[in-house]
């Protein structure tokens, strides 16, 4: 298949004005990588098993049902070129389905696996959408048995972490062009339909012979500390790793961390995240500052329940001059409580909106932020961060467990 070269998506479904386009790139490698990122999962050079018509279809049913329109229109002209009609028709089938609410925590489930003998999905595309649904809208209820899941449907390791890097890519790319959308004057919340929280029972899926069940102490609520993290997925061993696995480290020493060496499973994804990554959280040419760019991903992290990010991002927004005790209030009491100045609470609110989905972050959001003296930079820079630990939060609770350390369970 012959892929030329795309405009920048993002600006393009956004209808990203050149102003707000040219401040979005006062952050280039945020720019640049998250275009990166998606060809590195959407049309990489060698997809393998993972066709690129599955991953059209898995990109076409998570914009479907988080009701983005320009995207799922955008991803379903994508799917069309490379698939058969019975196959756009099955995506289709099942985003009516699946379009719900989130995010939440303890809820029930919907499920696909009818869909695959009655239609063109087959069990693995519906174990697939499965994963997203549950990514989408309850990442916090993930278990291992929803990679056993996944396993049992056919997917190999390897393309288990480029499907999980996909719907949680889409999760930052959906939010940042909903929220550019609005920035620049549009109203994309007209289009969403009233949907309801999913309600099925737990489904009866089971770890499976590949699956790690880490030994794990789980943290009892969000804490202040540093916390580990066990994967459910094997990582790539070292000894396994080439040039181009240690290159996409960006780091080198990041070989050490079970997280890393399990994301390098897809190298060219994970090159591509963490300089989008470093690019929204560490370049301070203008715009918000460290602290508030950590506030946002601690306010994400605690909403949607990873407790292992929102350990991490809450000391970095400390160690950059937050105020600590209206951290601790965030981390003990949830996003709604008092964070003690007008400008922390706009910018908790607004990345508490982007958080929802569908996405409730509008018009009021950003007339809020400028009433307590954000500039468009900075209003980009929230709408990223906030973005961006949309995916990070997926990855951290799909693919493993956080894990007290041991010098912090004595104490408790």
């Amino acid at each position: 298949m012959a892929h030329t070269e795309q405009p920048d998506i993002i600006d393009q479904l956004s209808g990203a004005s050149a102003q707000v386009a040219a401040l979005r790139r006062r952050r280039p490698d945020a720019v640049d990588n998250a275009q990166e990122s998606f060809r590195a999962l959407l049309e990489p050079e060698q997809p393998g098993d993972f066709t690129y018509a599955q991953r059209y279809a898995v990109a076409a049913f998570v914009a479907g049902i988080y009701q983005a329109v320009n995207a799922r229109t955008f991803y379903a002209d994508l799917l069309a070129d490379e698939a058969e009609p019975s196959l756009v028709e099955a995506v289709d089938t099942a985003i009516a389905r699946g379009q719900a609410h989130g995010p939440h925590i303890g809820g029930g489930y919907t499920t696909f696996a009818d869909l695959a003998d009655e239609s063109a999905l087959g069990p693995r595309l519906a174990a697939a959408f499965d994963f997203a649904h549950l990514l989408a809208f309850h990442p916090k209820d993930a278990t291992p048995a929803a990679i056993g899941h996944l396993q049992q449907a056919g997917w190999s390791d390897d393309d288990l972490v480029s499907l999980a890097q996909l719907i949680s890519f889409l999760s930052f790319q959906l939010r940042v062009i909903h929220g550019l959308a609005v920035l620049g004057g549009q109203d994309p919340q007209s289009a969403h339909q009233q949907a309801p929280a999913p309600d099925e029972p737990q489904p009866q899926w089971q770890p499976g012979p590949r699956t790690l069940e880490p030994d794990v102490v789980a943290p009892q609520g969000f804490v202040n500390h540093s916390l580990g993290w066990r994967p459910w997925v094997a990582p790539l061993p070292k000894e396994e790793f080439t040039p181009a696995h240690t290159a996409a480290l960006i780091r080198p020493e990041r070989i050490g961390s079970e997280y890393f060496r399990l994301l390098a499973r897809d190298p060219n994804a994970l090159a591509a995240r963490t300089r989008t990554d470093l690019d929204i959280f560490y370049n301070t040419d203008g715009g918000l500052g460290r602290a508030e760019r950590e506030l946002a991903a601690t306010v994400v992290s605690r909403l949607n329940g990873c407790e292992f990010c929102a350990s991490v991002h809450q000391a970095r927004s400390k160690e950059e001059g937050g105020d600590a005790a209206a951290i601790d209030r965030l981390l003990d009491q949830g996003v709604d409580a008092d964070l003690g100045s007008p400008l922390w609470g706009v910018l908790r609110d607004a990345s508490r909106e982007l958080t929802k989905s569908p996405f409730a972050f509008n018009s009021g959001c950003v007339a809020k932020l400028r009433a307590v003296g954000c500039e468009d930079l900075d209003i980009i820079d929230l709408i990223n961060s906030a973005a961006f630990f949309n995916w990070a939060n997926r990855l951290m609770l799909t693919l493993g467990a956080p894990d007290v350390p041991k010098r912090f369970r004595e104490s408790r």
